[in-house]
């Protein structure tokens, strides 16, 4: 029975343990197990904590005998992202210069879970820093996608979306800064979300006034991304955005809905002049059609102000300057190739070109909020195409559908980065497979803070299609 533990839901894995059918030990100790099998062939984890995980699981197992596990997700192995600290477990944010670094305490995110009781296998891979969208670094080599093992697992937080895909935890912890949780979410066929600014603190970011990345949750279903963001969400003193933020029983409208009826949709397959392969565009015409025939009113909206490319460029490479700038002139030799390319581009940028790309962002969060006072979300695709060959180069051209594309930020995930400016949440969920049996992800954008509507319409198309039963089976993949 271990294996099929691995691909219980985080919910249903929470009663069992109330109930005492299963035991924190024994989840804990399959998801390992597992993960052990397996990690030599995804590489998926970069640090895997076997002795820590099962003292808490043995902890925890004590704490449910003696009728005092109340926690939200007492008992549950999870994984994180190796950007988030996570107290006495090595955090190296994929960097040869912290390959040692062993933080004093967790972030409030990892804290929050440490305190519902959720047990930390180990930490996923992800980019230098989170700094592009594959999941690759010196430190660690390349992470393999969970259906394909000649296919790039998206990024950042490729690791993370891994693990959950294939039953190596069955929850986990990701970042965002421009996609970083959708992309890898929408690659290897997973739920992922970033909610809303400031719902769950960022206690690590920098500039957290002009912050644009997230802490998020990631999971298999809808139902479990809304358990886990009920543990997570809530004010804290060190985040501004957090002010007034509270956390609801996101899991319990998840349960409530049963239809769209009397929501409005507006969708819109692609910005004006960019590329969609022609699978994604059938799996999304297809997924609006039944978001339809759920009860929606659907209607297409012109997508002229979402080409957001040269404003994300002179913020996002602008903050990266700062805080890599000096890293790169000490320690060339010591960093990623690509994250010293992305650090070029910030060099002509002046502190007016700067401040004029936060004007468009302020227009920008302007122009969704217009779009939604009337309606209830926005639907687009999460990528113009399935996840890229495993050897794609971030710099190098962007194949879709026998078309060669120059940049792949640009081409390949327009639909992601407009909402990390504006702060409004979006979630990716699977709507289908592309010819090659690689998923496809459909994205649901929502009102600001209100994450339960969002939550209760993603789960609604989930329950209509027949993708959450179908898990990659890796142990057959050449």
């Amino acid at each position: 029975m271990s294996d099929e533990l691995c691909f219980w839901p985080a919910v249903r894995l929470r009663d069992a343990i109330a109930r005492r059918e299963v035991s924190p030990v024994e989840v804990t100790r399959a998801v390992l197990d597992r993960a052990a099998r397996l990690q030599p062939k995804l590489n998926c984890f970069i640090t895997l904590c076997p002795d820590e995980a099962m003292r808490d699981a043995k902890a925890a197992e004590q704490a449910v005998m003696r009728g005092e596990a109340n926690g939200l997700l007492h008992g549950i192995p999870y994984a994180c992202k190796d950007l988030v600290n996570t107290r006495g477990v090595k955090t190296t944010f994929g960097s040869l210069l912290f390959a040692g670094n062993v933080p004093a305490e967790d972030a409030v995110a990892t804290a929050r879970l440490r305190e519902h009781g959720a047990i930390l296998i180990g930490k996923t891979t992800t980019s230098e820093f989170g700094a592009k969208c594959l999941t690759d670094a010196p430190l660690f080599g390349r992470t393999r996608n969970a259906w394909h093992s000649g296919r790039t697992s998206g990024g950042s937080s490729g690791g993370a979306a891994v693990a959950v895909a294939t039953g190596l935890a069955p929850i986990g912890v990701a970042t965002d800064g421009g996609g970083s949780t959708r992309i890898p979410a929408a690659c290897n066929g997973v739920v992922g979300l970033k909610q809303s600014i400031g719902l769950v603190p960022h206690s690590q970011a920098e500039d957290v006034i002009g912050n644009l990345t997230y802490v998020t949750p990631i999971s298999r279903t809808v139902a479990d991304t809304a358990l886990m963001l009920q543990a997570m969400a809530g004010e804290h003193a060190c985040d501004p955005w957090s002010t007034g933020a509270r956390s609801h029983d996101y899991l319990r409208a998840t349960r409530a809905a049963a239809h769209l009826r009397g929501r409005r949709i507006l969708f819109a397959a692609v910005p004006p002049g960019k590329p969609i392969a022609a699978d994604v565009a059938a799996s999304f015409a297809a997924a609006v059609q039944l978001l339809q025939d759920l009860g929606a009113q659907a209607s297409e909206m012109p997508a002229t102000a979402f080409d957001v490319e040269p404003l994300w460029r002179i913020i996002n490479h602008t903050v990266w300057k700062a805080r890599f700038g000096q890293m790169a002139q000490e320690h060339p030799d010591r960093l990623s190739p690509s994250l010293l390319q992305q650090l070029e581009l910030a060099n002509d940028y002046t502190a007016v070109d700067y401040q004029n790309a936060n004007f468009d962002r302020t227009r920008l969060f302007r122009h969704v909020q217009e779009l939604l006072r009337e309606h209830d979300f926005i639907a687009v695709p999460t990528l113009s195409r399935t996840a890229l060959p495993i050897d794609q180069d971030l710099f190098g051209a962007l194949d879709i559908d026998g078309r060669s594309y120059d940049e792949v930020r640009a081409n390949w995930f327009p639909w992601t980065m407009p909402f990390n400016l504006t702060g409004h949440p979006a979630i990716t969920v699977p709507c289908g497979l592309d010819r090659d049996g690689l998923p496809i992800g459909l994205q649901l954008v929502g009102r600001l803070r209100h994450e339960a509507d969002l939550l209760a319409a993603a789960a609604v198309f989930e329950a209509s299609r027949d993708l959450v039963s179908r898990w990659p089976d890796v142990e057959v993949q050449a």
